[in-house]
């Protein structure tokens, strides 16, 4: 009885497996099966990205959103996956570019494009560095979120590739190719790098977000965004991180190295942002960070009753460089200065305030200063210094509060004299919202003796296109009588 009983048993796993076997025709269920029939595709149907880009381009001239690709038109472009949605840094969409090094002909510029698809884990079917033909017909090119994006849609937006075609939009190869990044200075990016893979040497963290994760601060809401610098010419750039990437809550590495990213803008295309593809593309191997000499004396709990001198720049002229007794308005790089600025609108200014604008002036580098009157520390107990901040879109530009105790008051010796940051100072940060105005808190100097000056210093991304402005009000040096 017993040997039939497991005989019965046998019998009915063996035909529940092979009622199984017989119900699964899913492949989700199955070995994949990487390898593909490799497309053939006509080179007379195959264009460039450059071309396309113009298409987009002459579309945008004559006032519209997109270009809608004919549908009477087979049409490809052949590009490589710089981008991986395995950490979940990526989220439905593909990044592709059209080299698999940073070569430039003029006939054929290295260019990227985001390819938007309403489908995840499209690292399964596309690896890193794999060729695709993305064909066209009937798609849709257009900006989202500041960069080139290809996707379905209208004269109107872009939207997205749905699951049910995607497939048969963009067509694998079976060539997976070896991505060299293109090693950039920061100064010498610019839109054509968008959507392309680049490498940063000798960067860092900025030294006041050292401890931070990559994006589970309590204030990262879709996306963490941390302060990366150059060590070489002090320009930052964002790292952009998604709060549902799997290396999230991992400190950033808190050295100084190389960073390999896909350049490209934030959600809302207010500034520039560098994306990882896992941590890995982060190697920031030296202990040897390049942090400049500071002061830090901390903020004062009191403001003293006595004032050395207070600036709210009412007096100056609008678009007019500042011009003060006692003060230094000093152009390093570039035409523009420190000028006078009144405004109501939405950035409003306070009454009149100074401000640093290179948009336009066609400068491929700009670096101002504004230096306050000598500061006599042993005159006085409890100096303190206040001033007010704010920006419109900073994009890759910065401000930074300085300090010299050698300077001595000739132009001619500004550069030469040795700076410091007061760290104590709040100034606005690029992601900071572009209405308000930043107080910098009362900053104690009292730690410090002899001679000093403040100098308020512009510098600009070294991309005329990508430099914003910075605003500054309410200048004043107290003390305790």
């Amino acid at each position: 009885m017993k040997k039939n009983s497991k005989i019965r048993i046998l019998l009915s796993v063996v035909l529940m497996l092979l009622v199984i076997s017989a119900c699964i025709k899913d492949d989700d269920y199955s070995v994949p099966n990487i390898s593909v029939t490799e497309p053939q595709i006509p080179q007379d149907k195959i264009t460039t990205f450059k071309a396309i880009k113009s298409l987009y381009e002459q579309a945008e001239n004559n006032g519209n959103s997109t270009v809608v690709i004919d549908d009477d038109t087979d049409l490809y472009i052949v590009g490589y996956v710089i981008s991986s949605d395995k950490s979940g840094n990526f989220f439905k969409e593909l990044i592709i570019q059209n080299k698999t090094d940073d070569s430039s002909p003029d006939n054929d510029p290295r260019l990227g494009f985001k390819v938007d698809i309403n489908v995840s884990s499209l690292s399964d079917t596309y690896q890193f560095g794999q060729k695709v033909y993305v064909k066209l017909t009937g798609l849709t090119v257009g900006e989202s979120n500041g960069v080139l994006t290809i996707g379905k849609g209208d004269a109107v937006s872009v939207k997205q590739i749905q699951a049910a075609e995607y497939k048969d939009v963009v067509i694998r190869s079976n060539d997976i190719a070896t991505i060299t990044p293109k090693i950039a200075n920061l100064s010498e990016l610019n839109a054509w790098d968008k959507n392309t893979l680049i490498q940063l040497n000798n960067m860092q963290l900025n030294r006041f977000e050292l401890g931070a994760t990559y994006a589970s601060e309590s204030f990262d809401e879709f996306d963490g965004h941390r302060l990366l610098e150059s060590c070489d010419s002090g320009i930052s750039m964002i790292l952009q991180t998604s709060t549902f990437a799997d290396f999230k809550s991992l400190v950033v590495p808190q050295g100084k190295g190389s960073v390999t990213g896909v350049f490209s803008r934030d959600f809302g295309d207010d500034f520039n942002v560098l994306i990882i593809n896992s941590t890995q593309d982060i190697n920031f191997d030296s202990d040897a960070r390049c942090d400049p000499m500071e002061l830090n004396c901390g903020l004062a709990s009191t403001v003293g009753t006595g004032n050395l001198f207070m600036e709210d720049f009412e007096s100056q002229k609008n678009n007019k460089p500042i011009e003060i007794d006692g003060w230094t308005n000093y152009i390093e790089a570039g035409t523009v200065a420190w000028e006078g600025y009144s405004s109501t609108s939405s950035n409003a200014s306070l009454g009149r305030s100074a401000r640093f604008q290179p948009a336009s002036s066609g400068d491929d580098s700009s670096i101002g200063w504004l230096i306050t009157p000598a500061i006599d520390l042993d005159a006085h107990e409890g100096v303190t210094l206040r001033f007010k901040t704010s920006n419109s879109l900073a994009d890759s530009s910065f401000m930074e509060v300085l300090y010299s105790l050698d300077w001595d008051g000739d132009e001619a010796h500004i550069t030469t004299a040795t700076w410091g940051v007061l760290s104590a100072a709040y100034v606005v940060k690029d992601t900071d919202s572009f209405v308000p105005w930043f107080n910098s808190g009362t900053v104690d100097l009292s730690c410090a003796t002899g001679t000093m000056h403040v100098a308020f210093k512009y510098t600009g991304s070294g991309q005329d296109t990508f430099d914003g402005v910075y605003e500054l009000d309410d200048i004043s040096v107290d003390y305790v009588e």
